[in-house]
């Protein structure tokens, strides 16, 4: 999720599409605290 949002922000910023732009942000936020909080537990994430 992290890499598609990633991708979506470049390819929104280049072609200059605004509405890819903000999806791509959010896809990468959401990726960044899905990846980082851990959710049913205190297992720790191997990176």
């Amino acid at each position: 999720m992290v890499v598609l949002g990633l991708i979506l922000l470049i390819i929104g910023l280049v072609a200059s599409i605004p509405i890819l732009t903000t999806i791509g942000a959010i896809l990468l936020v959401v990726g960044l605290i899905l990846n980082l909080v851990p959710i049913g537990g205190s297992r720790r994430r191997v990176f």
